[in-house]
């Protein structure tokens, strides 16, 4: 079912300038000084693709005692920005009395970060206090990886009338231990894609990365995947910087990055995209297979869920499961698939096969015939 028809967006361009390149916000986690915050300004401004400068005013922190933003005082350093360099102003907003404050100095563009979209109740209280400003808004994905939740609050903002809307993408909290601050699970990101095509994304490979040294090869990920442009942290002295200094980039640094990217095109053209055509149906016809496989396999489950009824067994066999996924994983290496994908995919087969089996268990039957055990080893 498609959602994307309950969110009304106007076009990215008809609401932001921006260069044929994607689109960049760039700024310091937070505005500490008026010096540090002009500084910053003056030397991204000399960044062509750089259109918006972003800087925290009130920033959550999990707990309290550290630096938690200089309040009001930034929101006039930021209008000393615009007026100085001409770029257009940005910042996080958290509730009704934050929107307040950023229309009354005249914050060109809002975002809502990542803890406030989790939260239903914050977000309509935004909506509700945003009723009827014309202003752009910009939503960061939720902590978890939840699209509803990005979603709905795409809708609450639209519901209160607000068409300049933006997603932006800083990856997702985890327990998992990767090399990344916030996992990117680029599938939430297309998935949200899907639900609301004309939505403009930016990625924040800042929050992603927790780690400027990763900042490159994401920035190239985000063009790769069609994203609209980006929003980065930059401060004119990084390791000085009171919050997030690992993750910040000094602005010539941020030039170096943007000049290094490679942009490509979305469509082909002329033979090369004949041939495209063609391996994309040679994808068709695989993933074709794969369903079928998938579907015969998942028939053998319930066999095996009927067996282990009638013989009164457990569902889960610790051994047998850790002997698949040893094979598995052996037979991966020799066709040159990575053990970490394969080893998730079998866990999402196996844990599929398991509610499966669970669910022929506790179904009110008669014992399984022969012939329904009959391929069953």
């Amino acid at each position: 079912m498609s959602k994307h028809t309950r969110i009304n967006v106007t076009p990215l361009a008809e609401w932001l300038p921006q260069t044929d390149e994607p689109l960049v916000i760039a700024g310091p986690c937070s505005a500490e000084t008026e010096t540090q915050v002009l500084q910053t300004a003056r030397e991204l401004s000399k960044i062509p693709a750089v259109k918006v400068f972003r800087a925290g005013i009130w920033k959550p922190r999990t707990r309290p005692g550290g630096f938690d933003g200089v309040g009001v005082e930034g929101l006039r350093w930021l209008k000393q920005v615009k007026a100085e360099t001409g770029l257009l102003t940005t910042t996080e907003v958290a509730n009704a009395g934050h929107v307040y404050e950023a229309l009354k100095y005249g914050i060109d563009i809002l975002w809502i970060g990542a803890r406030t979209t989790v939260n239903p109740f914050s977000v309509q209280e935004i909506a509700d206090a945003l009723r009827g400003a014309d202003i752009p808004v910009l939503v960061k994905n939720p902590i978890n990886p939840d699209v509803q939740l990005w979603l709905g609050a795409l809708e609450r903002l639209s519901h209160a009338g607000i068409t300049r809307l933006g997603a932006v993408h800083r990856g997702f909290s985890t327990f998992e231990k990767t090399h990344f601050r916030n996992a990117p699970k680029w599938d939430i990101v297309i998935e949200l894609k899907r639900l609301v095509p004309e939505i403009p994304i930016l990625c924040d490979p800042s929050h992603i990365a927790g780690n400027r040294d990763l900042i490159p090869a994401l920035c190239q990920k985000a063009v790769d995947m069609a994203m609209n442009g980006f929003m980065i942290e930059s401060h004119i002295s990084p390791d000085a910087a009171l919050s997030d200094a690992a993750q910040q980039l000094q602005p010539a640094a941020l030039a170096d990055i943007l000049d290094g990217l490679e942009y490509r095109r979305p469509q082909g053209d002329g033979e090369p995209e004949e041939f495209l055509k063609t391996l994309r149906a040679e994808i068709d016809l695989t993933d074709a297979a794969i369903l079928e496989a998938i579907s015969r396999r998942s028939e053998i489950s319930e066999k095996i869920g009927l067996f282990k009824k009638s013989h009164n067994m457990t569902i889960l066999q610790v051994g047998r499961w850790q002997q698949l996924l040893e094979d598995r994983l052996a037979r991966a290496g020799k066709l040159g698939l990575e053990a970490e994908f394969v080893k998730a995919l079998f866990q999402i087969i196996h844990d599929r096969s398991i509610r499966m089996q669970s669910e022929v268990m506790n179904r009110k039957t008669d014992n399984p015939s022969n012939q329904d055990l009959k391929d069953v080893s």
